[in-house]
């Protein structure tokens, strides 16, 4: 008998598309239906949730970047009944109200510029994902991150396979940022991801690959990792 797959909805950092995503829609397709949610065409958090729920699966996993890591809170604070697990990626535990924009000369304020960790390797396509995204969308995302509303104190309770992970050397949300949100899930697990900067799923494909394979099989109220280096 084949195992079940797990429905899991993918979704995306600020400016970025389902290349943020590529390895681990092929590397999971395995052991999970996945599907990616699209989050450029509301200006809210709470409604990009609501459309993500509307189009998702009657019950999935969700695993968020940056941007998509508080849409999944947002998610399992509105539809707690149909969230099996959560897992966010460089997600702030903490209202973030620096400014960004686009210049004088049009170019976005996007993840090379914003976070000097990423390798010449990973600017490109980070750009390129940013440049395919559009500055339209840039600025629903933005309005939708600097007037979230604090979704942690209403998740406190929740015991689903929590996983809270941030690399290293991120500088749009850091470790100690990452570490606020782990603080306010008692039941979350928490780690870091060396060598890594704000898109890990692009940066260590690999290990983020298995850090979501040992997620998915993360029985409720049991950890699915205590640490990644």
């Amino acid at each position: 008998m084949s195992r079940r797959r797990t429905p899991l909805v993918l979704l995306p950092a600020m400016l970025c598309d389902g290349q943020l995503w590529a390895r681990q829609i092929m590397d999971l397709s395995t052991v999970a239906a996945v599907s990616l949610a699209d989050l450029t065409q509301d200006d809210t958090i709470a409604e990009m949730a609501r459309r993500t729920l509307a189009q998702g699966p009657d019950r999935f996993a969700a695993a968020g970047v940056g941007l998509g890591g508080h849409v999944a809170l947002e998610m399992l604070r509105q539809a707690p009944e149909r969230i099996e697990r959560i897992a966010v990626f460089g997600t702030r535990g903490t209202q973030d109200r620096r400014l960004r924009g686009v210049d004088r000369h049009g170019a976005l304020a996007t993840a090379p510029l914003a976070d000097p960790a990423l390798t010449v390797l990973m600017s490109g396509p980070a750009q390129a994902m940013a440049d395919r995204v559009g500055p339209a969308v840039f600025e629903r995302q933005h309005r939708a991150l600097l007037g979230r509303a604090d979704a942690t104190a209403a998740l406190a309770g929740t015991t689903i396979p929590t996983l809270v992970a941030v690399g290293d050397s991120d500088r749009i949300c850091t470790v100690a940022d990452a570490r606020m949100l782990h603080d306010a899930l008692p039941s979350s697990t928490f780690a870091t991801i060396a060598g890594c900067g704000h898109l890990a799923p692009m940066e260590r494909p690999a290990f983020v690959t298995t850090m979501l394979r040992s997620w998915l099989r993360a029985d409720a109220g049991r950890p699915a990792l205590r640490h990644a280096a």
